[in-house]
């Protein structure tokens, strides 16, 4: 049985409870996260020292508990990783909105992988400067949100340049422009829900912020 966004977004706590973490949201999910490795950009920039580089790897690689096809890394979430000489590491993540109930669920899933890749102790810490946009999703998240379903966000209007319309939202199953919202909040309050009148599936719009 495949795990939707909805019900990732409802019972993920409850999962968690239960010791199921994101990497059995990610086996049971229909379309699966891509691979993360050393070479990833996200991983290569959250990484201090070169040292740091697997752990930032092992820590990207967590997948979201409300979009389990989304890595940290593909996200953008992930800002900073360092491993010190005793094999602890630090890490920083960003909400991707103030409030974020998945930042739990992110933070001790990085813990118990670190954990799981040999690292002892790991403290992962929510910083909130520089805030986290849409824009920092990589080509691949947006790529594996339209697999998933989810419609991917536009770009963000910059602050002092023209402002951005949405004349439409591409329906994730059939293309279709023939679409319109029918709530501001979908599964979670990150996005909308709309309906395509072509094919006449309902799904999420990951709002850009």
């Amino acid at each position: 049985m495949a795990i939707d966004d909805a019900t990732a977004a409802l019972d993920y706590r409850r999962l968690a409870e239960l010791g199921i973490g994101a990497a059995a949201l990610r086996a049971l999910s229909p379309v699966g996260a891509p691979t993360v490795n050393e070479r990833h950009p996200r991983v290569r920039s959250a990484a201090v020292t070169a040292a740091s580089l697997r752990a930032a790897a092992v820590a990207g690689s967590v997948v979201d508990p409300e979009i389990p096809v989304l890595t940290v890394a593909d996200l953008g979430v992930l800002r900073r990783v360092e491993v010190h000489d005793d094999r602890s590491v630090e890490v920083d993540i960003t909400p991707t909105y103030s409030g974020c109930p998945a930042v739990e669920a992110m933070a001790s899933d990085i813990r118990r992988s670190l954990q799981d890749a040999g690292y002892p102790r790991a403290d992962v810490r929510t910083v909130l400067w520089p805030a986290w946009s849409t824009d920092d999703m990589t080509d691949t998240a947006r790529e594996m949100l339209q697999r998933f379903g989810i419609a991917p966000p536009g770009p963000v209007a910059a602050a002092d340049g023209p402002i951005t319309l949405t004349l439409a939202v591409r329906c994730p199953h059939c293309g279709s422009r023939r679409t319109r919202q029918t709530s501001r909040f979908g599964s979670t309050s990150c996005k909308a829900m709309y309906i395509c009148d072509d094919c006449a599936e309902p799904f999420d719009h990951f709002k850009a912020l």
